[in-house]
């Protein structure tokens, strides 16, 4: 028999994200629990592609799941937006300022990476000087730039590796990955090491556009 804790959590897992955050918003601790967790893929979706460029994993991720909680409290039901878009931009925003402040300190953990959600030149063809100095601000770009940054890296993968990162890139756990390739865990995160090292040295290589 389930106890009152668990039946609650059960009820709380069919109800829309809309109503959670309500309730969240008044102090339900078990409903903003239900929404982290409904939402933790996205916090790794959204922070993978700079880890592949550089930055540290713990410390992406918990910068993603502030902006998440961020969301959880401060999404105003009576707006026209989704929760779930909400809680994607307070993601985002959180994770950026990440990587604005690690571009003003030489020493924490991401100033040596490249956002894989920016566009790689611009209209002269050269690389973005966002992070040589520039605004980072320009960092910011839609998600669509992550497939057309990656899609010279991928030349460079092996078929194995190639649908390791497109599950990486889709939040899945390293043991969620294993499982749908057949392989163990240890398999997988050598492959997810292999693509972060070709990745990186596509990138400090500043050679973006051949295969």
């Amino acid at each position: 028999m389930m106890s009152i804790n668990e039946a609650q959590l059960a009820a709380y897992a069919s109800l829309p994200d809309e109503a959670l955050s309500a309730l969240a918003k008044g102090g339900d601790r078990d409903a903003e629990e239900t929404l982290v967790k409904r939402y933790t893929r996205l916090v790794r979706q959204l922070a993978r592609p700079y880890y592949l460029a550089g930055g540290d994993s713990d410390d992406l991720i918990q910068e993603g799941m502030i902006g998440l909680i961020c969301g959880v409290r401060e999404y105003d039901g009576s707006r026209p937006a989704s929760f779930r878009t909400f809680a994607e931009i307070c993601i985002r925003n959180r994770l950026y300022s990440a990587v604005r402040a690690a571009v003003r300190d030489k020493h924490a953990p991401l100033n040596q990476s490249v956002p894989l959600e920016i566009p790689f030149f611009d209209g002269q063809g050269s690389l973005y000087g966002a992070m040589a100095g520039g605004d980072p601000q320009d960092l910011i770009i839609g998600r669509e730039g992550v497939q057309d940054t990656l899609s010279d890296v991928r030349k460079q993968l092996s078929d194995f590796e190639a649908k390791i990162l497109g599950y990486y890139l889709d939040g899945l756990t390293t043991q969620e990955m294993a499982k749908a390739v057949s392989r163990s865990p240890k398999s997988v995160d050598n492959a997810v090491q292999r693509i972060r090292r070709k990745a990186a040295r596509h990138i400090d290589s500043g050679d973006i556009s051949k295969g």
